[in-house]
């Protein structure tokens, strides 16, 4: 049975059918729905049904999904399934629409190790091009089927090649691949662009962006963006991490301060070390946000990384220092959807 899908304000409509998602539908669809992790992790896809039926499969989080929200009427379209027709209302993400979702193969052209950190340069075919949304993400298609997810570093205008940055986590069997057999000329497939994680190029607020770890990817290619279309919105960066090497591009933050009128960058560091010394800020990286800002009602934050920080950020910043809801744009970096390392 297929069922008929109408988004709220949009009027969007399209189709789904009873063993599929109903993002995946609206996605196959190219209907811009909002979604991250498409696991049921994140809680992106969460909407409001106005009418209709639907199942609410299981596997998802609780945090992602509460009971509460359950009983106001809402669902995770990417744990949902039609059971009729439905009216949905949901804040579509412009831009993204008219994108389609490729799977391409692509050759391995470079491989730069920072760190614990690996920088990959993806080169796609003559004749294929991909389109992306600064700050969206590529799922790497593995060879047992399974599926690894990166966001692109690069902006669009830069697309020579596909950037993504690769932490090592030791027993990730991804990762380790990359640190320990990949070589450059490899050939990989991959499926994107996904997430609706971009800037929000309508906007005139101030911007504060949230890094922690390898979440600066994305992040860099929304900066790298905003730089090559003039933008004036005043930006904050605030990056996370352990200690100062974590810190894989550090210099390439620094140098746009004096590229960019009215970019601040911050970085933050939870564990230095006396050896390290290091003489900056230190703490988690979303304190330093409550401690800068006592009201964020006119900012847009854009918050990338660990689930942790993400969701402490999301709480403390719309609670705190009155950041509206829908001023709160995120990525967070949960495990694969079969529960194990990237």
């Amino acid at each position: 049975m297929t069922s008929q899908v109408k988004v709220l304000p949009s009027g969007h409509t399209f189709s789904a059918g009873a063993q599929e998602t109903i993002l995946d539908a609206a996605l196959r669809q190219g209907i811009g729905m909002p979604y991250g992790c498409r696991n049921g992790a994140c809680g992106a896809c969460r909407c409001k049904v106005v009418s209709g039926d639907f199942a609410q499969l299981d596997g998802y989080s609780s945090k992602a999904l509460t009971e509460q929200d359950k009983a106001q009427g809402y669902a995770l379209l990417c744990r949902a399934q039609a059971r009729g027709d439905l009216v949905l209302e949901a804040n579509e993400m412009s831009g993204s629409r008219d994108i389609p979702i490729k799977t391409l193969p692509c050759r391995v052209e470079k491989i730069e190790r920072i760190h614990d950190v690996a920088i990959l340069k993806l080169k796609l075919p003559v004749a294929e091009r991909l389109q992306f949304l600064a700050g969206q993400y590529i799922d790497i298609l593995m060879k047992d089927g399974k599926a690894r997810s990166f966001s692109i570093a690069n902006a669009p205008h830069d697309d020579a090649f596909i950037e993504l940055h690769v932490r090592h986590q030791p027993g990730g069997h991804f990762s380790d691949y990359v640190f320990n057999t990949m070589k450059e000329r490899e050939i990989m497939r991959f499926k994107g662009p996904l997430g609706s994680f971009h800037l929000q190029e309508n906007s005139v607020k101030p911007i504060v962006f949230l890094a922690s770890g390898t979440g600066f990817a994305p992040i860099k290619g929304i900066i790298e963006h905003a730089i090559h279309s003039g933008l004036t919105r005043p930006m904050t960066l605030y990056w996370g991490a352990r200690r100062p090497a974590d810190l894989y591009l550090r210099e390439l933050a620094e140098s746009w301060l004096e590229a960019v009128p009215g970019f601040r960058f911050i970085p933050v560091l939870s564990d230095a070390l006396p050896d390290d010394g290091w003489q900056g800020r230190t703490g988690f990286v979303h304190q330093a946000v409550l401690d800068d800002f006592a009201d964020l009602s006119a900012y847009e934050v854009y918050a990338c990384g660990s689930p942790l920080m993400v969701e402490a950020a999301h709480r403390e910043l719309t609670t705190g220092r009155a950041l509206p809801g829908d001023a709160f744009f995120s990525d967070a970096f949960y495990l694969s959807k079969d529960g194990t390392k990237p």
